[in-house]
């Protein structure tokens, strides 16, 4: 007989499930956009864009920043099949997406490849009897495989939808009964907020979270965003949690290899962070395996790693809350970001920290020594360039730049 249990309910690593639903032209891609600003708490955003390259309207145009402009990775799909967005999710989370925009979601359902294309395809096989009302059955496991792809992602997401007049007759009498999605009935239980859009104006239809609900905007973006960050605010990172944990005193092996287990469940061993010690970049799974190797009975102790830098200062695994340390998502999104602009490797110690200072206006001796003011600087300068096509040549000039006017300075 199977056992269960029941344990206390926590908001772990929760992310937002946001779909945005409107007419052609109504702003559900611009909207998404603020939003992704927001969410993305300096993270890369992802824009899969089934509409004809439709998003790249909002890019930045090099040399003119006076456009203004929306800063994104950008993936055109033209083929909307559930093994396809299933593909695009996981090369998302390779690239370590915080904010995954799919625009359109539609086009799974009624687009090239969709939901009801495959259907269509399974009718008509040699041998099928039925039509398409049998013909479901597969399609419904490929449309499951799709969402528990899409919502198990680890990062944010946020749909678009597009929606269509629906009417009624009755009689002769053709009346306007309200607006039909373009999806699968239903779809709006798969996310946390609903939002109507038209010309521009947002209205919450659905919500999950205090203070959303019924909410109207013109131009909807920072606010809602900060609001729904606010409530999933209540909730803990667990992967910092893990690491305090990790930098603990008193850690065993066996307690190293619970912690492993923890992290391998919630699939946070690639998990990208900065060595406490070193400052190199390293991922979660290698950090506990590091110090469960030290821990191992019969290990040799100098292989104890130590839970702060050589200067002795507290790392950020264990560094108290409040602090004006730089938080352990703060380096673990350097990680990423350093790998993008050429300075992943971790010979390139040296190099990332004469970057860093140049950049931030002060020299130090290890990242864990920043702010967290410094660190959103970096990581913003680092965003800017890492998503440049040049990305190492150009962030290398600009250090270059830097360095040139450090010098030309008179002391």
């Amino acid at each position: 007989m199977s056992t269960f249990t029941f344990a206390l309910a926590t908001r772990e690593t929760a992310k937002a499930r946001i779909a945005l639903q409107g007419p052609g032209g109504s702003g559900k891609t611009k909207t998404a956009l603020r939003f992704a600003e927001t969410l993305a708490q300096g993270g890369v955003i992802g824009v899969v864009d089934t509409e004809r390259a439709s998003a790249l309207k909002y890019a930045p145009v090099p040399g003119r920043p006076d456009l203004g402009g929306h800063v994104f990775q950008h993936l055109p799909l033209a083929v909307c099949s559930p093994e396809n967005l299933i593909a695009v999710v996981r090369a998302a989370e390779q690239a370590r997406i915080a904010v995954l925009i799919i625009d359109s979601w539609s086009h799974f359902w009624a687009g090239k490849g969709g939901l009801l294309a495959r259907v269509d395809q399974e009718s008509k096989k040699p041998g099928h009897f039925g039509g398409s009302y049998t013909a479901w059955a597969p399609v419904n496991e490929l449309e499951q495989d799709m969402l528990d792809a899409l919502l198990g992602f680890p990062g944010h997401v946020i749909v678009t939808m597009r929606t269509k007049n629906d009417y009624e007759m009755e009689g002769k009498k053709v009346t306007k009964v309200g607006v039909k999605t373009v999806q699968r009935e239903g779809a709006e239980y798969e996310v946390d907020v609903v939002i109507d859009m038209i010309d521009g104006t947002g209205t919450v239809t659905k919500t999950r979270y205090d203070g959303l609900h019924g909410l109207s905007a013109h131009h909807p973006g920072e606010q809602i965003a900060e609001t729904i960050l606010d409530q999933l605010g209540a909730g803990i990172d667990l992967a910092q949690v893990i690491l305090d944990d990790l930098a603990a005193e008193g850690l065993t092996y066996d307690g190293a290899l619970a912690l492993h287990a923890k992290a391998k469940s919630r699939g946070l061993l690639t998990t990208g962070t900065m060595h406490p010690t070193t400052g190199a970049p390293t991922t979660l799974g290698d950090l506990i395996a590091e110090y469960g190797k030290a821990l191992k009975p019969g290990a040799a102790q100098s292989t104890r790693v130590p839970a702060a830098d050589d200067a002795g200062q507290q790392a950020p695994a264990a560094a108290a809350s409040g602090s004006d340390q730089v938080t352990a998502p703060q380096m673990r999104m350097m990680h990423a970001l350093f790998t993008k602009v050429g300075l992943g490797d971790k010979t390139q110690r040296d190099e990332r920290l004469n970057a860093t200072a140049l950049i931030i206006g002060r020299s130090i001796g290890s990242a864990n020594e920043l702010t967290v003011d410094e660190a959103k600087t970096l990581l913003d300068t680092l965003t800017a360039f890492g998503d440049r096509d040049n990305a190492p040549a150009d962030f290398a000039s600009m250090v270059e730049g830097l360095a040139i006017e450090k010098h030309s300075v008179p002391a």
